[in-house]
């Protein structure tokens, strides 16, 4: 699940402040109606995760 691009796709604006050694630092900002779609999309990613993972059990039984 790629955080950064779901909040971009929902409208939130993101910059990079910093970036040390590997580790990068962003801001994300936006409206609450882009925080909401945000929201929306995290959990249907959360979903889609979890129901996969229950196919996967249920195929190996």
């Amino acid at each position: 699940m790629d955080l950064i691009e779901m909040a971009k796709k929902s409208g939130m604006q993101v910059l990079l402040d910093a970036q040390i050694g590997s580790q990068m630092y962003h801001s994300v900002s936006g409206p609450l109606s882009s925080l909401q779609r945000f929201a929306d999309e995290v959990g249907k990613a959360l979903a889609a995760e979890a129901a996969a993972q229950v196919a996967d059990l249920t195929a190996e039984t």
